[in-house]
């Protein structure tokens, strides 16, 4: 199959300024319910685009847990390439490619730690193996065989086999505060609909944001 000959003519919808909701938490929570009532799988998985203190970039896909006009947070170890890539350069790229819409979302801002009370209760919320499992795995590093994760999960079963499992020291939460988010909308011949909330000063909340039509 030759890869340059794929192609398609996105037709589903158009993205207009008069449509755009104030701000950009409003139109991304509008557009994630659509993505909701379409069934589309894992419409909450977004990449997450991170760089070392060198500005070597590194991308992988994660799960948007919560997001708020505070920002958007996801979970990972502390301990991870993603974390050492924010403790050294705290700025991050999040993309929601729901493809299936023809919808692309794209978040740029800055990346800060949120509290050990927010992790603490989503910790709680998750079901009783994902929590060992955060316990078990020390992320990104080396390991000699499946078969050691294993053998670690039998181990936190039994050390935490009464009561309920605490919340690791090295293990949490990260919010994204944006100050870029882009809203892409696929059009026919290539003339998609892109539209970019910018962050600037202001002491009212609706007129945070300006908003710009991009060229495609």
């Amino acid at each position: 199959m030759e890869i340059s000959h794929l192609r398609r003519e996105y037709t589903q919808a158009g993205l207009s300024l008069e449509h755009l909701a104030k701000t950009p938490f409003e139109q991304f929570a509008y557009w994630f319910r659509q993505t909701q009532q379409a069934g589309i799988p894992e419409p909450n998985a977004m990449s997450l685009a991170t760089a070392s203190r060198e500005g070597i970039p590194s991308v992988r896909t994660v799960l948007l847990k919560h997001f708020s006009d505070n920002g958007f947070v996801f979970f990972t170890n502390y301990t991870s390439k993603k974390a050492l890539d924010i403790t050294e350069n705290p700025q991050a790229a999040l993309l929601f490619p729901w493809l299936t819409l023809e919808r692309q979302v794209i978040v740029r801002g800055s990346v800060e730690k949120i509290t050990k009370t927010e992790s603490l209760r989503y910790f709680a919320s998750r079901p009783r193996d994902s929590q060992l499992g955060a316990w078990v795995s020390r992320q990104s590093s080396v390991i000699t065989s499946r078969q050691s994760l294993e053998v670690k999960l039998n181990a936190m079963k039994q050390k935490f086999s009464e009561g309920e499992v605490p919340l690791p020291s090295f293990w949490g939460g990260y919010r994204v505060i944006p100050n870029h988010i882009e809203f892409w909308q696929g059009r026919p011949n290539r003339l998609h609909d892109r539209f970019i909330y910018s962050k600037i000063d202001s002491n009212k909340p609706l007129e945070q944001w300006k908003i710009e039509r991009l060229s495609p």
